[in-house]
C-alpha cells in the first residue's frame, strides 16, 4: 500500500513528540515479552539540563568573598540568608535539600565545568554540552544517543534503555541508529499510540513496499511507539509511589521517573529538562523560583529512591550550558558567560561535598570564569565508571577520568 502525502503528514505530525529507534518490527507480535538483554548492574543515570544558563555564581557562593560582592552589588545572595556547607562556601538560599544531601555525603559538587574557546549562543553551546563536541566540531548525534548505539548493537528489542520526560527528544539522546523516547507521562504516551491511526498504520505496513525511506521511517518509529507503550506504562504501575510531590514540570517528571526506576524496567538513563535560566533580568526571583522548584521535587524524588533500595544504583547528575558572567548587569540579572558547577546525587558517590576548588574570582578572563575542567571528562567518567561501557567509542577522544563515582 502507497501511503498519501495527506496521511504523511498527519502521522509526521503526531512523530513530532516520539523520535524512536526504528528497530523493533519483530518484537511487534509479542512486545510483553522481549525483555532487553544489555547488562547495566542496574545502575541509573538520571539527567538534569538546567535550560538558559544556570549563574553557578549565585548556586554555589564564595560566601567570604569580597570581590563576588562588589562585582554584585545588587543581586549577590546576602551572608546571612545563605546555607552555609564551610566557612568559606554557601549554597543558595532555597536549594536546603541539596545542602541536607552534602552534609550526609550524597551530594558531590564540581566547580569550573566548561571547555576550550566557549561559545556564548544558547543553541551553539547547548549542542556542544548534548552532543560532547569541541566548539569548532559539528555533530548530529548525542552523547546518550551514542551510548545507546554503542550498548544496543541491535540486541534492544524495544527502545526503553533512555527515556526522556518531555514532549520531544533532545539531541543528547538521539544517535547514529538508536534514540530515546520522549513522553510526558507512560498514561499519556499509551494513549496517544492507541489512537486508530496509529492502529491502522501498524497494520498496512508492510517493509518490502518501495515507500519512500522517511515513510519507512515513520512507520518503523510507530511501530515501536505501539510496541513500547503499554510496556512501559505496566511497568510503571508495578511500584506506584505513595509519596507527595509537587504539581510543577519538574515533580511530575521525578515522580514519573521514580516509578520506573523502582520497576524492573530495563532503563539506564533519564532525561528531564528545568528552566529557563536565562536571568539577563532579575535574576534574583527567577532564579529564586526554579530552585524552589528543584529542592521540592528532588526531596521526594531521592526518598522514593531510598525507600526502594535504588538510590545507591542512581547518579543524578546536573548541567547547564554555560554559567553567567561574574559581574551583574544594569537590570539586576548576568549575561552569558563560561565555566560552571555541576551537582552529583547518589548513595553511590565515592567522592562527596567540594570535590574541587570554588572558582578564582580574582583570576578571569575579560570578565568570565576561566574553565578548570572539561564538561567531556566527566561525561566520560560517568560512562567508563558508573554505565561501565568503553567512553572512547562514544566520544572518540581519551580523556581525564574523575574520581566521584
Amino acid at each position: 500500500m502507497i501511503i498519501k502525502r495527506k496521511q504523511f503528514l498527519k502521522i509526521s505530525s503526531l512523530a513530532a513528540g516520539s523520535l524512536l529507534v526504528p528497530n523493533f518490527l519483530h518484537a511487534f507480535a509479542n512486545p510483553q515479552e522481549n525483555i532487553n538483554n544489555v547488562n547495566n548492574n542496574g545502575r541509573v543515570l538520571v539527567v538534569i539540563q538546567m535550560s538558559g544558563g544556570n549563574d553557578g555564581l549565585n548556586t554555589v557562593i564564595p560566601i567570604k568573598n569580597d570581590i563576588y560582592f562588589r562585582l554584585r552589588p545588587l543581586i549577590h545572595i546576602p551572608a546571612d540568608n545563605a546555607i552555609y556547607l564551610t566557612d568559606q562556601v554557601a549554597l543558595h538560599p532555597d536549594l536546603p535539600f541539596l545542602a541536607d544531601l552534602y552534609h550526609q555525603g550524597y551530594l558531590g559538587i564540581l566547580n569550573n565545568v566548561g571547555y576550550p574557546n566557549p561559545d556564548r549562543s544558547h543553541f551553539r553551546s547547548m549542542d556542544i554540552w548534548q552532543t560532547a563536541s569541541d566548539s569548532n566540531q559539528y555533530l548530529n548525534t548525542g552523547w546518550l544517543g551514542r551510548y545507546l548505539d554503542t550498548t544496543c548493537n541491535n540486541n534492544c528489542p524495544l527502545p526503553i534503555q533512555a527515556i526522556e520526560i518531555d514532549d520531544q527528544l533532545s539531541l543528547a539522546m538521539k544517535g547514529h541508529k538508536q534514540k530515546g523516547l520522549a513522553f510526558l507521562s507512560p498514561e499519556l504516551f499509551n494513549s496517544t499510540t492507541n489512537k486508530p491511526l496509529f492502529k491502522d498504520l501498524a497494520k498496512i505496513y508492510n517493509p518490502n513496499n518501495h515507500e519512500p525511506e522517511a515513510i519507512n521511517y515513520l512507520c518503523k518509529t510507530f511501530v515501536a511507539a505501539i510496541n513500547s507503550a503499554p510496556y512501559i506504562l505496566k511497568e510503571s504501575k508495578i511500584k506506584p509511589t505513595a509519596t507527595h510531590y509537587p504539581k510543577s514540570g519538574i515533580g511530575n517528571a521525578l515522580k514519573n521517573i521514580a516509578s520506573l526506576i523502582n520497576s524492573p524496567i530495563d532503563t539506564h538513563v533519564y532525561y528531564v529538562s528545568l528552566g529557563s535560566f536565562d536571568t539577563h533580568v532579575n535574576q534574583q526571583e527567577r532564579q529564586k523560583q526554579l530552585f524552589k522548584q528543584l529542592n521540592e521535587a528532588l526531596a521526594p524524588f531521592v526518598s522514593d529512591l531510598q525507600a526502594n533500595n535504588r538510590f545507591k544504583d542512581v547518579l543524578i547528575m546536573t548541567f547547564s550550558e554555560f554559567g553567567r558572567r561574574v559581574a551583574e548587569n544594569a537590570s539586576k540579572g548576568t549575561d552569558h558567560g563560561t565555566a560552571n558547577t555541576m551537582f552529583f546525587i547518589g548513595g553511590g558517590l565515592k567522592q562527596n561535598g567540594l570535590i574541587n576548588s570554588v572558582s578564582d574570582l580574582g583570576t578571569l578572563d575579560n570578565g568570565d570564569l576561566i574553565y578548570q575542567i572539561d564538561f567531556k571528562d566527566v561525561y566520560a567518567t560517568v560512562l567508563k565508571k558508573w554505565l561501565g561501557i568503553d567512553d572512547t567509542k562514544i566520544l572518540n577522544r581519551q580523556s581525564t577520568y574523575l574520581e566521584f563515582v
